[in-house]
This record gives structure tokens, sequence and C-alpha cells, in this order.
């Protein structure tokens, strides 16, 4: 791992507020766009007294410099994956309380950071770092221990996920996808002749109508609310969400499957949801998880902190 300390003159950081910032830039930020990230990492270093930059090649390396931060204010650049990976560390360490975390950020998973606030560009982002103000805000921790900044989908819907393969796939699926495009060389020949005969049954074999679990759909769940049920099991639903709300609540709302007239969601608010029944995917935030038989989220205020522009 990387690291570059520097120093901004005196009549660069006349105007600008006096800060020691450790600046982590997530690998896949400096993989798609290093262009940004030089421009971020420059103006970050023109506007704090002294700014620490750490290059982490993966994620133990990127835990590791936050944990070694001392009295640094830790800024992290990135998608909302780098985001959600510096909030779930600071959480599991129980150190959220006491940090306030600012975002410069770049990729192509930005949706959050968008939904939180943070400015888009480089430029007017890293100036946000510099000249804007703690914002506490609320999340969600589950029974797990995992934290939830923005809104937990159930079920998590085609493409939505980013932390986990899709239904159907697994790790090394995509890789063997590309190797069966080459197809096998001329020293299996048998290779071939078992794929294609596996290829021509599985073309023949009828539809399946039954959604797989995780999959887009209705679904049966239970959803309680501070312990009041708001949907159970004999009524499908299309669609969970939860979110953090105001004042330490979840807002809650569920879309039952409309039969015939379209039929209005069930919304709620509370401090605990549980979400139970059959084997269910979901996602939270840009993460797909599961599957799971039950989870159940409390909501908690201000918990962590997000420098956010000022206004």
């Amino acid at each position: 791992m990387a690291e570059v300390a520097t120093s901004a003159s005196s009549s660069a950081n006349s105007s600008a507020r006096s800060d020691q910032l450790l600046v982590v830039v997530d690998p896949v930020a400096r993989r798609m766009d290093g262009e940004s990230v030089r421009i971020a990492k420059d103006v970050l270093s023109a506007g704090a007294s002294h700014t620490k930059v750490c290059l982490p090649d993966d994620p133990e390396e990127f835990a590791r410099a936050l944990r070694r931060r001392g009295s640094r204010r830790p800024v992290v650049i990135g998608d909302d994956r780098a985001l959600l990976r510096a909030v779930a560390l600071l959480h599991r360490h129980r150190e959220l309380s006491g940090c306030s975390l600012s975002v410069v950020p770049v990729g192509s998973v930005l949706g959050l950071s968008r939904s939180l606030g943070l400015p888009s560009g480089a430029v007017a982002a890293a100036r946000a770092v510099l000249a804007g103000a703690e914002r506490r805000l609320d999340l969600l921790v589950d029974d797990s221990d995992g934290v939830v900044l923005g809104e937990v989908g159930i079920p998590p819907g085609p493409g939505q996920g980013h932390g986990s393969p899709s239904a159907g796939g697994g790790p090394g699926a995509e890789a063997d996808a590309d190797s069966g495009a080459s197809g096998p060389g001329p020293a299996h020949p048998w290779l071939r002749t078992c794929q294609s005969l596996v290829r021509t049954l599985a073309s023949s074999r009828p539809a399946r109508t039954a959604l797989a679990p995780g999959a887009a759909g209705p679904t049966r769940l239970r959803v309680e609310v501070d312990g009041a049920t708001l949907v159970d099991l004999d009524q499908p639903v299309e669609a969970v969400s939860v979110a953090p709300g105001a004042a330490g609540a979840a807002v809650v709302e569920v879309r039952p499957l409309a039969a015939g007239a379209e039929t209005a969601p069930l919304t709620a608010s509370g401090h605990t949801v549980t979400v139970s029944g059959a084997h269910f995917r979901y996602r939270a935030d840009a993460i797909e998880c599961g599957p799971v038989g039950t989870r159940t989220w409390v909501a908690q205020e201000g918990a962590w902190g997000l420098t956010l522009p000022m206004g």
C-alpha cells in the first residue's frame, strides 16, 4: 500500500480550514477513473494543512489504513461500495459515534452517494470535504451486525445487486462463460461434445413458471414493525422496502400483490423491523444479500457522521 504525505503552503492555506486528512483511495476508483482521483487528491492536498494519501490494493489494506488514521479525518475516494465498506468497518469497531467520514464519489455505482447529498464531480466533492459540515445521519443495523445507509429492497430486483452473484450464478460463473465462448481446445474434443449435449437437453426442458427464491416477483413474507404484523404469509407481496426515516425510526413500505384493481401500498414506521418467511434475498444499499429465513433491522438515530456541503 502506497502512502504519500503532503502539506499545503501557508499562502494556499490562508483561507482554507486547517485540518489533517487521511485520504484513502479505493483501488476500483483508481482503475476506473484515475483522472478524477488525481484531481480530488490535488484539491484536498491544496486545501488542508496536512494530507496523507493511502493507495490500498485490496479491502484488507483499505481497512488497515482506516484503522490507523489516528487523529486524522478520514476521506474515502470511491463509489458506494467503498463508502459502505468504510462505514461497516467503523461500526464493527464501534467507532462511528466519534468519527466524521468524508467521501469523494468516484466510480460507476453512485446512487447511494447522490441520495445522501454528496456532490457529483471531483472538484465539487473535494471542496465540500474541505468547507462542508458534519451531519449526523440515521442508519439500520441488522441482526448480523450489517449496516444499511439507504434502503433495503426485497426482492433485490434484476441487475441491482453488486455484492454477490445473482441467482443462478456464482463465483467463477463469468469466467466459465468467457471460456465457453471460445470453446474447448483441440486437445479436448470430447468436452465440446458434452457441452453441446447439455445445451440441447437444457433447451428442451419446459420453462419454469415458479420463481426461484430471491427472484424478482411476488413472494410470501411476514413483515413485523415493533412487534405488530403489517403483512402476513397469507398475503403475497410484490416488494418490501425498509429505510432509515427520521428521529431513529425505520420507514417500511409493503406492496401487496394486486388481484385485479391496484392495491395501495401498506406503510408503517417503527424502531424494529423483522421480515421472515421462505428463504429470500434482499438488497441492502448496493449489496445483494441472502438467502435468509428471517432478518431484523433496528433503526439507530444519528449513528454516523458524513461531511456534506453547507446549506
